[in-house]
Parts: structure tokens; sequence; C-alpha cells
């Protein structure tokens, strides 16, 4: 079925809570085995069709944040989700001590009782004001951001639109743009300040709450962190400085030469790769799928199969447009077993990253669409990231039909970008453990610690002034995670490190590779990260080996890379 014949209908928030009662009541009266699993199953089958509506209404509202009906369905759903939970814990609950748990586990996986027992001790009927209060605050965050106009060589442009500008190869223009991007968070800098100040003090409130001494262990549980600790966090981001900042720096200090400017950069100047300019996607946003409808064909008969389904049933939304939330993600549909892209096309090599980076969710979210519970279908965010990050490398035997002439200069500046995105991933963590270790921190000093661990893992930045946004420690305001999704921004620099492990794959052996990275993506969300690896037989990121082996064979590849011919 087509994303635009897709219905939606509101569901009764009193409707899905009797639902839930009943289904717990029977859970609580089952006396075999296949009654419980009859009403495991039952469970599952409701929680896809709300999971679709609420989907659907999120999806509609991304796409146009001015359409009143779909604000209205949003603001409502922002509303009754922390009512529904009670019901949903109380079901969790008779799950974890119904005397069949061992069977359910043994037959479903013990993922789903292992994160169940994490929902449970997040979650208190007294945290529902305050986790409506926090779906609030978040929805104005993005509502602002996709409401900015920003007047720029006599025309007006949202944040993405104004990206290309950003890239441009003219100096001038390229500062121009970003002094009028930060400029605009500027003007709106109190109004973020006031939002996030209210998101850290309510988080904190919601710790204290549940016993802890801060926001930070419920923030983990809430992430469904399984199989790993702040510690082991801690070790890795002590990892990438000892071996990846050093790494990244020395690829900022070759660009710094080729594009003729002074080390350490500007923001401005680290936007610019090459001298002639950045590789940019060649073709339209149509044609730019067709090539990617002609990578999945070539790739494996199971990529073919997904991305045609994509294409079909218009499950791709890319294109800029006022009102459209910025950004990108991919999610599912479970009623339809169907992904959803959604996307914003901005000219840049990012238009590409989301046909490989986004389809290497919805890919692996179609691979395991009739998995049973629902929940398993995605694994955790880091392990999901894994199926984003590896499928862009596995992308590039097919770049040229993206880039064209500029594919050298894509695969040289993909793999550096790979390898640079790290630090500022482990830069994004590291603040919000600081943040939310001190809630009571005024605005100014938060700005002060990112800018501090800036320096940290981001030493290629020159802080000059030029952009008082930017110098002033304020660039944070535009990660959508630090907002949204607390401690989720690690995720992706875990996975980049276990990518970049198959990048390494894929140069012995692109077939190997691919049988690996099917292994680790055919099991869907049914171990733990830790064990998703060992089953595809994959390094674990937390070894300080395994970040340092691929730093390494990153290095040479980039040092040894022939870049004759290309200013």
């Amino acid at each position: 079925m087509k994303f635009s014949e897709m219905k939606y209908e509101r569901i009764d928030s009193n409707e899905i809570i009797q639902k839930l009662n009943a289904l717990s009541a029977k859970m609580k009266n089952a006396v075999t085995y296949e009654d419980a699993k009859k009403v495991y199953v039952l469970k599952d089958q409701e929680d896809r069709h709300v999971r679709t509506m609420m989907t659907l209404v999120n999806i509609r509202h991304s796409i146009d944040t001015r359409d009143k009906f779909y604000e209205e369905e949003n603001n409502y759903w922002n509303h009754v989700t922390p009512l529904i939970q009670e019901a949903a814990i109380a079901w969790t609950k008779t799950v974890l001590e119904s005397p069949f748990r061992k069977e359910l586990e043994e037959e479903f996986g013990d993922v789903t009782f292992l994160n169940a027992e994490m929902d449970l001790r997040s979650f208190t009927p007294e945290l529902i004001p305050l986790l409506q209060e926090e779906n609030k605050l978040t929805d104005e965050y993005e509502v602002l951001l996709s409401s900015a106009q920003i007047p720029f060589n006599g025309k007006v442009y949202t944040l993405s639109q104004l990206t290309p500008f950003k890239n441009a190869l003219d100096d001038e223009v390229r500062l121009a743009a970003w002094k009028a991007e930060g400029k605009w968070y500027k003007e709106h800098q109190d109004k973020m300040d006031e939002i996030y100040d209210k998101l850290v003090h309510l988080r904190d409130q919601m710790g204290k709450m549940l016993g802890y001494e801060n926001y930070i262990p419920l923030g983990y549980d809430r992430m469904n962190r399984n199989c790993f600790h702040k510690e082991d966090v801690a070790k890795f981001r002590a990892a990438v400085v000892k071996y990846l900042v050093p790494i990244a720096s020395d690829i900022y200090k070759a660009q710094a030469k080729r594009i003729g400017k002074s080390y350490p950069l500007s923001y401005a100047d680290a936007a610019l790769s090459f001298r002639s300019g950045n590789p940019t996607p060649k073709g339209t946003p149509e044609e730019i799928l067709e090539a990617g409808l002609k990578f999945y064909n070539e790739l494996s008969p199971e990529t073919s199969e997904f991305f045609n389904v994509m294409m079909d049933n218009e499950l791709l939304d890319v294109k800029s447009t006022e009102g459209k939330q910025a950004g990108g993600y991919c999610t599912g549909l479970p009623d339809y077993e169907v992904p959803f892209i959604f996307a914003n096309f901005n000219g840049t090599q990012h238009d590409v990253e989301v046909v490989t980076h986004e389809a290497g969710h919805a890919f692996a979210c179609y691979v395991n669409r009739k998995r049973i519970p629902l929940d398993t279908i995605w694994p955790s965010m880091e392990s999901c990231e894994v199926h984003s990050m590896s499928m862009e490398f596995f992308a590039w035997p097919w770049a040229e039909l993206f880039f064209k002439e500029d594919t050298r200069k894509y695969l040289y500046s993909h793999l550096a970008g790979a390898v640079t995105f790290i630090p500022y991933g482990t830069l994004v963590d590291h603040y919000q453990h600081e943040v939310y270790e001190h809630p009571e921190y005024t605005p100014k000093e938060r700005h002060a610690v990112w800018k501090r661990l800036q320096g940290v893992y981001m030493p290629w930045m020159k802080l000059d002034g030029e952009i008082p946004f930017y110098a002033d420690g304020e660039a944070w305001q535009r990660q959508h995670h630090i907002y949204s999704s607390p401690f989720y921004y690690i995720d992706y620099c875990l996975a980049q490190t276990v990518a970049l492990e198959f990048w390494k794959m894929i140069q012995e052996d692109q077939k190997n590779a691919w049988e690996h990275y099917m292994a680790y993506t055919r099991m869907g969300g049914s171990k733990v990260f830790t064990e998703l690896l060992r089953n595809a037989d994959l390094l674990s990121p937390f070894e300080e080996e395994t970040l340092k082996g691929i730093c390494e064979a990153a290095k040479k590849f980039l040092d040894e890379y022939d870049l004759t011919g290309i200013e």
C-alpha cells in the first residue's frame, strides 16, 4: 500500500488502557504456556496497531509542521502516551512475574525481558506530568527549528535549504551562509536556552523521584543500555582522545593545506574539503533515488526486494520543503510491515548518505519485519546505527552512480568524515554527562562546558569570534538529540567504530563482509549489542585495540589515497 493511502484514525487512550488491563488479567489467569503465548501474541498485535497510528501522525506532522490536524494529533499523543505508560508498565510487571516467563524467553528471546526490567524501574505514575511536559518541550524545540526563515542573498531559506551555501566553493559566500545561520540561532538563543534549562531540571527531577542521584542512570535505562554502562562509555571516550583525535587533527591539517587556509580552521573553512569544492551528487532527487535503486538491485537479492518495495509504495519523503521538520530519520509502520524514510535533500553528499544510511536502517527493519514481539524488530540504538553506517561503506563500489566525476573526492571525504565524526560524537556525549551531573549550571555555564570540551575533542576548530554563536560555545544547540534523546549520540560513535571495521573488511573481501553484515542484521533485536557483535564475529568497540586497529587502517588508506589532479 502506498503511504498516501494509509489511513489514520485516532485511538482513544481509554480504549488502549482498557485493552492493556484486560490483557494483563488474561496473562495472570493463564493456566498453560499456550494460553500465555496467545495473550503475549495478541498484545503484540495491539502494540503494532497503536504504534502504526502514532507513527503516521509523527511522519505527517514532520512533513508539514503547519498542518493543524496533525499538529493537534501530535499534541494528543504527546499528552496521552505517558497516561498509557502506567497500564503498559502493569502489563510488563505481569509478564515478568508470570510462571511462564522462562518459556516465553526461550521462544521469543530474553532481550525484551531485560529491557522490560529497565522499563519497570524507569517509571512511576508520579512521572506522568513530567513526561507530558518533556514531550511538549522537545516538540517546541523541533517546531522552532522547522520554522526558521533565514534571509540570505536576497532570498529566505530554511536551515536545511541553507546547507549548500554553507559548503559553497566561494569563501565569501560560504562564510556569509555560516554567519546567517549563526545569526538566526543567536537571535533564538534565549528561547533554546530556556527550553533546555527546563528539560535538564525536569529530567533531573525524574531521576531523583526514582531514587537516583541525578538523571544519568535513568537516561541509560530509557536508552536500554542493557549490556554496557557509563564506565564503559568513559573508557571509549578516553580511547577516542588517545587514538582518534590525533588522526582527525592530521586530516584537518591536510585539509587546511589543500584549501589554502591556516590551521586550526574556522567553522566555515572546515566545511570545505577541497579547494575545487566538496563532492556533490549529480542529478535530481528522483535521479539519486533511481541510482539508489540500481545499487540495491545489484548489491543482493534481499536489498533489491526491499528497495523496490520502498520506491513502489512512496516510502521515502526526501525533498526539503517549507514547514518541514529539519533532519532525517527512519521509522517503521508495523501494520503494513514496511519502514519509512524521512529526510531533507539539500544538494550535498548528505543526500546520498540518506539513500545509504537511512535505508540501512530501513533494510534491517524490513528483514526483521515479522519478528515477534514488535520490540525485537529493532535492536538498541547503537546496534541499529551499525546497520546504517556500514551500509554507507557497502555503497562504495556504486559511488560513481551518484557522484560521477566527484567519486574520488567522495570516497576520500566519506572515510575522512567517518573518522573525524567520532570525536564530535563523543564530545556530544561527554557534554551531556557533565550537564546532567551538574543540573544547577546556568545556560552560560553550559556553554562554557561545551567550549572547554571542544578544545579536547576538536582542537582543529578555531574559536575566533567571527561567528559569535560558535565562538561562544553554543554549537551544541543545533544537535537535536541533546534536546529530544539524551545520551543517544554515543550510539553513533560506537556504531561508526563497528562500521569502520566493516569498511576494513570490505577492502579485503566484499563478499565475506556482506555475509558478516547479514549475519549481524538477521538477528534484529533478538540479542544485546555485544552479543550481536560476537555472534557475527565482530570486534567490540569497548576494546581499546579495536579502535586502535581501525584508526591505523583508516590513516594508512587516507595517507596513501591518490588525490592527483584534485585540488
